[in-house]
């Protein structure tokens, strides 16, 4: 909570507003996968505008040696994933499944795997997808709008813009399978993606 305090003053230095929609489907009993789309850093602003009390991030190790950036992830409780390891990546998402039940907590993943600030949605990888219908819990997706028309990094260009952020319902799992995952991958990529050139004012 702290540092969710001290990241959400970052936005008036950048001149940044939030739109946020959505925030009751949230509030769902026990445990969920959060996915949502990943452009940059300045998703972590955006992140601290929604994120729920009971709920901790899942990300790539290499993030914890990015400076101040890795120490305040670090300090808030971020589940770091040795992406290069398939057996190490696995056996950390079958201890999350664990955790999540027994504290009853949700889980944030960025499907996309790397950042992306293209105006579209890198294809999803399953492993939030394989956790969810392993812990028979909902899949909560989150949309950022894009950043596009007023964040370039490939030229360092930044001016100041209005982000929008939509929560969109969750999506059930109960009763699903393994061969059921790449359908809900699917899902709920069609959906974020229509929600996404929606709240960008793109065209699908």
């Amino acid at each position: 909570r702290i540092i969710r305090t001290v990241v959400r003053t970052f936005k008036y230095f950048f001149g940044l507003r939030f739109e946020v929609k959505g925030l009751e489907n949230f509030k769902v009993e026990g445990p969920a996968i959060i996915v949502s789309n990943h452009q940059s850093i300045l998703d972590m602003m955006g992140l601290m505008e929604i994120l729920p009390d009971d709920c901790v991030q899942v990300g790539k190790k290499e993030l914890m040696y990015a400076g101040t950036v890795g120490l305040i992830i670090y300090l808030g409780g971020v589940i770091f994933i040795n992406r290069k390891s398939t057996s190490s990546a696995k056996m950390v998402m079958a201890e999350v499944a664990k955790s999540m039940a027994a504290d009853n907590v949700k889980v944030w993943v960025y499907p996309e795997g790397t950042r992306n600030c293209t105006g579209d949605l890198l294809p999803f990888k399953k492993g939030a997808f394989h956790l969810a219908v392993q812990a028979q819990v909902p899949v909560i997706p989150v949309v950022y709008s894009s950043f596009t028309s007023f964040y370039n990094p490939k030229k360092n260009l930044f001016t100041s813009g209005k982000i929008k952020v939509e929560v969109l319902p969750p999506i059930e799992t109960k009763g699903l399978t393994s061969e059921n995952v790449s359908d809900l991958t699917d899902r709920c990529f069609h959906t974020m993606r229509e929600t996404l050139f929606r709240l960008s004012g793109s065209p699908s």
